[in-house]
């Protein structure tokens, strides 16, 4: 008896997002193998709407064994993402097969920007889903049926799993052999794979940093340009109207027009992202951090950090510990 994992291929797909989830289930199958478990292997196949080579956004060449459409029950349907899946004609091309599929099909799993292609055949609609989140106002936008929620690093809702971008598809699919062969299995392929089973937080903690587009006005350019360069500065909206020569009221109403949050948010949000930083490249205690950074306290720190990435300044420096080394 086998699993039957199907991944579709076409011109412009990401690679990681298809070698990420073959390897996970292919080295799961290495540890049922050696534990002479008896529990179904995976058999993961490779497919496209033609057969033969499909090309990667970044030229990285991997071969579709069969061609669309490929019949009988699917226990997992995978759903790369990259340019490609962003193309209309390759949603269009793709999209008619998954819908259809997707009712032989025990999960469908789309990895980064392969959501686009499940919402464009349907399977999304009044489902909460998630994708990169470089991609994720644009899939919120083109599909507005589809709650898109840009942070977690892989959702299930129903039968459909859908995951942010390119390494999180490991991540996915790990949850995919946890749940198939339960959490000792799924953690040796973690460890043979040098990642975690479960990782803290959300997309945020990856995200780019939060400067947004430049303001409309000169004042409030330079309301936002004193921020960035001073973090723990007195940034009460009292202080900052004052600086470029506006009401407190007039300030608010201005910068929330053209920033999008308000003051105060934006502030939170350039003082974590500080924080970050000097978690990333320097030892100093969370009290020093918070200082620097403008929150007066750990505890301070620690609140806001959860709030906006999901994840304690702790756990985000051990996990980016790298970045002193």
């Amino acid at each position: 008896m086998t699993r039957r994992i199907v991944i579709v291929l076409f011109d412009g797909f990401q690679p990681l997002d298809v070698v990420g989830p073959h390897e996970v289930f292919s080295i799961a199958n290495e540890v049922l193998e050696r534990d002479g478990s008896r529990a179904a292997r995976y058999l993961v196949e490779r497919v496209a709407a033609q057969a033969g080579s499909c090309r990667s956004e970044s030229g990285l060449v991997i071969e579709a064994e069969a061609e669309l459409p490929v019949e009988g029950r699917i226990d997992t349907i995978v759903v790369p993402g990259g340019e490609g899946s962003r193309n209309s004609s390759v949603q269009e091309e793709l999209g008619a097969w998954l819908a259809e599929a997707a009712n032989r099909a025990d999960r469908i799993a789309t990895v980064c920007s392969g959501a686009f292609i499940a919402a464009r055949a349907g399977l999304c609609d009044g489902r909460r889903v998630t994708t990169h989140w470089r991609t994720a106002a644009r899939l919120a936008r083109e599909f507005p049926e589809v709650e898109v929620d840009p942070d977690p690093i892989y959702i299930r809702d129903g039968k459909l799993w859908t995951s942010a971008g390119i390494s999180a598809g490991i991540d996915l699919c790990l949850a995919l052999v946890e749940q198939d062969h339960g959490p000792e299995v799924a953690q040796w392929v973690a460890r043979v794979l040098v990642v975690p089973l479960r990782r803290f937080g959300g997309q945020s903690q990856f995200a780019a940093p939060v400067w947004s587009a430049p303001a409309a006005s000169d004042p409030i350019r330079a309301a936002c340009t004193m921020v960035q360069e001073n973090p723990a500065g007195d940034h009460v909206v009292t202080e900052l109207a004052k600086e470029v020569g506006m009401s407190p009221r007039h300030f608010t109403r201005r910068f929330s027009q053209e920033i999008g949050d308000s003051p105060a948010r934006y502030v939170e949000a350039i003082r974590v992202d500080h924080a970050r930083r000097l978690l990333e490249l320097e030892s100093v205690g969370l009290d020093e951090v918070a200082r620097r950074c403008g929150f007066g306290s750990a505890e301070t720190l620690r609140r806001s950090f959860h709030r906006k990435l999901r994840v304690s300044p702790n756990a985000y420096r051990r996990q980016n510990v790298f970045a002193r080394n």
